[in-house]
């Protein structure tokens, strides 16, 4: 178990929820600390994928601590250097605009701005059916933006939703030690899951 401080923040890609639950285990194996950051929505939307105090009772199992779910909560992370990498997965289409611009108006935007300043890797994992569309500025603002890399990626449904990009989840870990190395894991666009 490698001594490290891992952030995983969830934005409001519910029906990626599930796929998420085996990835922080694996987190919790594979580092000493690992902090669950939600958005407000994540942490107050029930939804046809379960309900939001069931999914934060099950990850705060698995870490051993509190879900980080207000501005407040977060903001310490910056200062006081409480995380070596932060994992943004599922980041929305709407967090991925935020955090090209600058915006910080919930949990997730706040702790990936407050852990930025410290020059160390923030980690993308991208869920928005807008990627190749509306966000796809976004995209590429962040791509060639400094300390922030993307766990790669692929359209889940090319036909269906041409525009969506899905991250392919069990590349966290990879993903986490090239972006510590300062890499960007490659390929960055995969094919297949």
């Amino acid at each position: 178990m490698k001594e490290l401080r891992v952030g995983v923040a969830l934005c409001g890609s519910f029906c990626t929820f599930s796929q998420m639950i085996p990835e922080i285990k694996r987190l919790t194996e594979l580092y000493e600390t690992v902090i669950p950051i939600l958005s407000e929505t994540s942490a107050s939307t029930d939804t046809r994928f379960g309900a939001a105090e069931d999914f934060i009772r099950e990850i705060e199992a698995l870490c051993g601590r509190k879900v980080i779910r207000s501005i407040p909560e977060a903001e310490p992370i910056g200062p006081q250097k409480l995380l070596d990498i932060l994992v943004v997965a599922p980041c929305t289409g709407n967090t991925l605009a935020k955090l090209a611009m600058g915006i910080t108006d919930t949990a997730v935007t706040m702790a990936a701005k407050a852990h930025l300043r410290n020059g160390r890797p923030l980690v993308i994992g991208i869920s928005t059916n807008d990627a190749l569309a509306g966000n796809a500025r976004n995209l590429g603002e962040l791509l060639c933006r400094r300390h922030v890399y993307f766990i790669p990626f692929r359209q889940d449904d090319p036909k269906g939703k041409p525009t969506s990009l899905v991250a392919n989840l069990h590349l966290i870990p990879e993903t986490i030690e090239e972006a510590l190395k300062g890499e960007q894991l490659q390929p960055i666009l995969a094919v297949g899951a």
